[in-house]
């Protein structure tokens, strides 16, 4: 027992051991395969697609029109039914002024940038699911395989309580305690398989599995000893906000040039069944309005978004300083009651039932031995427990399949 389950403990870099009928699932494979059948993931590429259909509509310019008036088409005297009408037809053309067209082709721009680092960051926080239900599996094969030793260990305590009660040399309950511990155990156990399948079908139903022949690695990985840095998604969708506030007021600012529209064409003047050629331009005047209200809240937002990143980046710096110092904690723990712990309560329980065997010990003696060991597994569970959540949340901050080149199988 003590062999088995140190080799669930974090002890490096997992061995994956193949099955006599299944090649055990390794997390890399458990991750492609969620992203691959991800609709988080199909949903971000449609906001990628939005994105660009933003920059190829920033490209337009604007329509031009064309307008056809008549003048004194009917009247009275002189005036009657186009006697003195006359048709002027005018093709005009709304000119952008202020690099209007480029601010926008760049902001539309700076927004695919974001919906880019958007979806990769999509991409990650998958990961950090799969990987949690991933290690639960882990552990929940670990608590199956200790529920077991456990009823196997109970059962032969009740062998020795129950050669000691036929010979009198125990009372009548301490073979009804010895079964009711055995139901204890068997009980246990129950919930352990069940939690393992709850565990598995979790796991699978990130891309549409089964939990048939379900196999995992039995080594839990340990945090990259490289200390990697930050993940360079979550900087990409601060950095492309930022850039795209900037854009914005770039924006703005263009849209407090007034654009102009030029017009020509040519009009019949029916009196005289003459044509002639009219031009025009239109000029607004910005007198009142200079978009500087908007011009000022781009600049605000702008330097809103440059302190929040910059704070965020922070932030997650100072949480994976700690999580890394939790997860080592969390580890050393582990390992220390598997390590040392674990086998002198192995050893002590081992101790009382030979002494219970030769009438040295009660009956009471050996249930208080056989219960630290379960207390210690419990122990080593909650610890294993705490850690999953670290090393998953580790390596979404430092992006571990970020850019990890993950072979899409089949589920």
């Amino acid at each position: 027992m003590h062999i088995h389950m140190r080799a669930a403990l974090l002890a490096g870099a997992a061995l994956l051991a193949e099955s006599l009928w299944a090649q055990p699932l390794t997390l890399d494979q458990a991750v492609g395969r969620a992203i691959a059948a991800s609709p988080e993931l199909r949903a971000g590429e449609a906001g990628v697609d939005a994105a660009r259909a933003d920059q190829l509509q920033a490209r337009v310019r604007p329509n031009p029109t064309v307008s056809v008036d008549m003048e004194n088409a009917a009247g009275t005297g002189g005036y009657g039914l186009f006697r003195q009408s006359e048709l002027t037809v005018t093709y005009a053309q709304p000119l952008e002024r202020g690099g209007k067209r480029e601010a926008r082709m760049a902001y539309a721009e700076r927004g695919v940038v974001l919906a880019e680092a958007q979806w990769r960051v999509v991409r990650l926080d998958i990961a950090q699911q799969v990987q949690r239900a991933y290690i639960d599996v882990q552990i929940a094969e670990q608590l199956v395989w200790i529920g077991e030793d456990r009823v196997k260990l109970e059962k032969e305590m009740r062998s020795e309580a129950v050669r000691r009660v036929r010979g009198y040399k125990d009372p009548l309950f301490v073979e009804t305690r010895a079964d009711a511990r055995i139901t204890e155990a068997e009980l246990a156990l129950k919930e352990a398989v069940a939690k393992r399948q709850s565990a598995r079908a979790l796991l699978v139903s990130f891309w549409g599995g089964t939990v048939e022949n379900l196999t995992v690695a039995e080594g839990i990985e340990k945090p990259d000893p490289r200390d990697p840095a930050l993940a360079e998604a979550d900087a990409a969708v601060f950095d492309a906000a930022v850039d795209q506030a900037r854009a914005r007021v770039v924006v703005e600012k263009s849209r407090a040039v007034q654009d102009v529209t030029v017009s020509g064409g040519t009009r019949f003047l029916r009196d005289t069944n003459d044509v002639a050629l009219v031009g025009g331009i239109s000029i607004p005047i910005g007198r009142f309005d200079r978009n500087q209200g908007n011009i000022a809240r781009a600049q605000a937002e702008r330097q809103q978004l440059e302190f929040q990143s910059e704070a965020n980046r922070l932030d997650r710096l100072r949480r994976l300083a700690s999580l890394r110092a939790d997860a080592d904690a969390a580890r050393v723990r582990a390992e220390g009651i598997m390590n040392d712990v674990y086998p002198k309560a192995v050893k002590t329980l081992a101790q009382v039932r030979e002494g219970y065997g030769r009438g040295g010990f009660r009956f009471s003696d050996v249930q208080d031995a056989a219960d630290v060991i379960i207390q210690i597994q419990g122990q080593w569970a909650e610890a294993m427990t705490n850690y999953r959540d670290l090393l998953a949340e580790i390596d979404r901050l430092t992006g571990r399949f970020d850019t990890a080149n993950l072979a899409e199988t089949n589920p």
